[in-house]
């Protein structure tokens, strides 16, 4: 429940002193879910520091911001149930971006130009001797889904917490012309200032199959002027949603618009059809409105991920309080929707993670925010113990169902690397992973963790490392696993009641490394029903959710394994029990 506003402002002045299935993209509809409430809320699964209602559905994260010091996160949220309708922004704000308190809603259908839905959208804070944050989001005039570009601002600027949001009466501010599919045309991103003193947004829609992004200009963020081709488009990626652009260095976070030489920008999609995020790096030209993938970047089912597994819906923004782009990303439940409905609770917002452009410009390095290790608590520290084939080590006096747990490996050769077959697919990972398995012994691998485990190992869900070497350049492949489908003893019948399983695949991702120290490093965010998983410092990153019958709470174990021949080194080992955070009410 909304606590009192008093009560409300001394603790975020407490803040301020201490510091302290498969996704859905477009969504399941079940009218006659949408509104049962959560009467009794189960609390088995649920996070203990990810930012997470205490009850009913939340999807995308919305407009993240930082505003006259403080952060701010919307996001889609049914008020009513634990399964997706009756939408509205919900609003929480922060000071450290890990203690939250929540405040009433920002938006919610109420108007002739979002009466039949309020959708995701983006925050741009407007420059001048006053900024000003206006948001943009996606309104549902009709019955026939027809979409339209909105805007709100705050009631009262000078409030904090901007609590009072305002739609004004001259949306909506952009319509679908006839050139563009009216019922695709959402998800409008942050605004960039160009060097023609031009704002610019884009908007992801599709033509046919064809993913599109338009461009729309406006002097002032009112009046919006459509560009005369997109921003960019590509052929056969169905539709496009939630697009984000913005400019990346190898230093740290730019603000939206800033350009420059050693400036590439980001464009990324939530495809509709494969439910995964793809994201391209290359140059943009403001003088023609165009953006241009790098030579070799995949633009397609095939590219690049922030996250390969359960992640989704994602949101960046630039934090000036310490120059970084950070980045927002909702994973949906692997459960049943009848399960949810069970639980009272649906969708977790993952920890936010830092931006930043590889030193070889091919791809982004994500880590998680520096606040994240004010929850560390009992640390344990291992070094220079040897694994060989078979062995694991049992990592004791954490909380392994909550736990953060950063580890590196080596190894003294990489001649036993399994040869890379040229009948696999390098790009589909996650069909070599279920194959090739953490049981299945390798030569240099499998190793790595065994997380959420029960003492048995009749559960576990294993995020691993197996290494290949290809058959031209003497080249080596990496690829990292985290493998949900021995996560759980619960009974699949009961997930199938409504037609659906459990989603609980093997997710991998290829990992871009140098091998030349014959190290890898693994970091995993454990927290009950979600593990976040970082390789190579953040290269590739998986993300599983799992809900285990026997490994909870105090009964979850950890352990670090090698299932390969090739004897393996812990060089190093830190873990700690994550607590939870000093306020988080929503």
């Amino acid at each position: 429940m909304d606590l009192p506003l008093t009560l409300l402002c001394c603790l975020i002045t407490l803040l301020l002193v201490n510091n302290g299935g498969i996704v859905q993209g477009s969504h399941d509809v079940f009218a006659q879910l949408r509104s049962v409430p959560a009467v009794d809320v189960t609390q088995v699964h649920r996070t203990a520091y990810h930012f997470q209602p205490t009850k009913n559905w939340i999807n995308d994260p919305n407009g993240p911001m930082y505003y006259n010091g403080i952060y701010h996160l919307f996001y889609q949220y049914n008020p009513k149930g634990a399964v997706w309708g009756n939408i509205v922004w919900a609003h929480s704000v922060s000071k450290d971006l890990i203690n939250w308190a929540k405040v009433e809603p920002a938006i919610y259908p109420s108007q002739p130009f979002d009466k039949y839905g309020c959708w995701s959208g983006s925050a741009t804070i407007l420059p001048g001797k006053t900024p000003k944050p206006i948001i943009l989001y996606t309104g549902i005039v009709d019955e026939n889904n027809t979409q339209v570009q909105n805007y709100a601002v705050p009631a009262d600027p000078t409030d904090p917490y901007l609590r009072k949001w305002i739609k004004p009466n001259n949306n909506p501010l952009v319509v679908a012309d006839k050139s563009v599919n009216g019922s695709s045309f959402r998800d409008p991103t942050t605004g960039w200032l160009g060097p023609d003193g031009n704002w610019r947004i884009t908007i992801g829609s599709r033509r046919k199959h064809r993913g599109v992004s338009y461009l729309y200009r406006s002097r002032d963020f009112i009046h919006w002027t459509k560009g005369k081709h997109p921003l960019h488009s590509t052929a056969g990626t169905g539709n496009w949603e939630c697009p984000d652009f913005f400019p990346v260095s190898v230093s740290g976070g730019l603000d939206t618009s800033v350009m420059g030489p050693n400036v590439k920008h980001v464009f990324k999609v939530s495809l509709d059809e494969t439910r995964y995020e793809y994201y391209t790096i290359g140059k943009y030209y403001p003088e023609k409105d165009r953006y241009i993938p790098d030579k070799g970047m995949i633009d397609g089912w095939d590219g690049l991920r922030y996250d390969y597994g359960n992640f989704y819906a994602s949101k960046s923004f630039f934090d000036p309080k310490k120059n970084r782009r950070i980045l927002w990303g909702w994973a949906n439940e692997s459960d049943s929707t009848e399960m949810d409905v069970k639980k009272g609770w649906a969708g977790i917002q993952l920890i936010p993670r830092t931006i930043v452009l590889d030193p070889s410009g091919k791809q982004l390095v994500q880590w998680p925010i520096e606040e994240v290790e004010t929850l560390r608590r009992n640390e344990v520290q291992l070094r220079s113990l040897k694994l060989a084939k078979g062995e694991k080590i049992e990592i004791t006096g954490i909380t392994a169902a909550q736990a953060d747990v950063d580890v590196t490996f080596s190894f003294n050769s990489l001649d036993k690397a399994e040869p890379f077959d040229p009948r696999w697919d390098k790009y589909d990972g996650q069909k070599l992973c279920s194959r090739k398995g953490s049981t299945v012994q390798g030569g240099l691998g499998p190793f790595g963790l065994l997380t959420l485990a029960s003492h048995n190992l009749e559960e576990y869900t294993p995020v691993f490392f197996r290494l290949f070497k290809a058959q031209q350049h003497n080249k080596h492949l990496v690829l990292l696993c985290s493998d949900a489908s021995r996560s759980t003893l619960m009974d699949d019948e009961t997930n199938m009641k409504d037609g659906r399983d459990a989603y609980r695949p093997s997710f991998a991702g290829f990992v871009d490394v140098d091998l030349k120290d014959k190290k890898l490093t693994l970091r995993s965010l454990i927290d009950n029903s979600v593990v976040e998983s970082f390789g190579a410092g953040g290269k590739t990153v998986i993300t599983s959710r799992v809900y285990p019958t026997l490994a909870v709470y105090e009964n979850a174990r950890l352990y670090a394994f090698n299932n390969g021949t090739e004897t393996v080194k812990i060089e190093s080992l830190n873990a700690w029990s994550m607590s939870k955070p000093l306020y988080m009410n929503q």
